[in-house]
């Protein structure tokens, strides 16, 4: 069975969803927690990565023809990873199939089934999508280091993982009422609504926050989720997930925001052992 998709008057066609919940939900996820060594200074109360980072985050990334909303959120980090960096980088459509297929099986070639519907549209997981770029990378050749597991049940953790890492990654089913109505455009905030719904999985990305919570992208658009929903449905219990994506010069910058109270040599470390490529840099 293809993806679901929804009617958004925003872009005034239907949008995807396709994020498949991991089938081993968190269980080899590293955690933000573990690494704390001592206290660590309260993240501001706000903060916004996504200026430089905005042609990539207004970008579907055919998530309108795909259900490739993982691959769409791990292109959106990368913007804001190369953003932030001073050399944003953007992905081609064939770029973006090629990752689709190779994480999620996708082949733009199979013949269509009666209802026009491509059958290896399937959407994926976002494990093996981060597994994929930790081993072998993005297009552009740029490598995850890694990811964590954050506690989404846990402000401080939520706005200390953005604040050092510039991005948090929502692996989440929607509740029926966030998109029925489908959001009118930016600005949307999506709060506590009904249970999730498996058939909505969907994958996004947050690029900072303020006392609502998170400022996220999802399908182009920029919104906002609140700090209860959160902690409502990207949990495991919900079938939800919440990681930060880290690549070795997020790293390097998140160290200079916070030097202490976090064992940056056992994540580089751990990281490594698990096959990233965080060691070149000094500890």
């Amino acid at each position: 069975m293809t993806v679901k998709s929804i009617q958004s008057p925003f872009h005034g066609r239907p949008v995807k969803f396709g994020r498949k919940r991991p089938v081993a939900l968190n269980r080899y996820a590293l955690r933000l927690q573990s690494y704390v060594t001592q206290k660590l200074p309260l993240p501001p109360p706000r903060c916004d990565y996504s200026t430089a980072a905005r042609p990539s985050l207004s970008n579907i990334y055919l998530n309108d023809l795909l259900g490739d909303c993982v691959i769409a959120g791990g292109a959106h980090v990368r913007g804001v990873t190369s953003g932030g960096a001073g050399n944003l980088v953007l992905f081609t459509k064939e770029e973006i199939i090629r990752m689709y297929s190779a994480i999620g099986g996708y082949d733009p070639r199979a013949p269509l089934l009666p209802d026009g519907s491509n059958p290896t549209d399937q959407g994926c997981d976002e494990h093996t999508a981060l597994e994929y770029w930790v081993k072998y990378g993005f297009t552009d050749s740029v490598k995850l280091a890694g990811w964590l597991a954050v506690d989404a049940t846990n402000e401080v953790e939520v706005r200390t993982a953005i604040y050092l890492f510039e991005n948090v990654f929502f692996g989440v089913e929607l509740p029926e009422q966030w998109v029925k109505p489908f959001p009118e455009g930016p600005g949307f905030l999506w709060d506590i609504a009904g249970n999730p719904v498996p058939e909505n999985g969907h994958c996004f990305i947050a690029t900072g926050f303020d006392e609502r919570g998170p400022a996220i992208d999802t399908w182009g658009m920029a919104g906002s989720i609140s700090w209860k929903a959160v902690a409502r449905y990207a949990v495991p219990s919900q079938g939800g997930a919440l990681y930060a994506l880290l690549s070795p010069d997020m790293i390097a910058r998140a160290r200079a925001k916070a030097p202490n109270g976090f064992n940056w040599a056992q994540l580089i470390a751990d990281f490594d052992a698990l096959g990233g490529n965080a060691a070149r840099l000094a500890v």
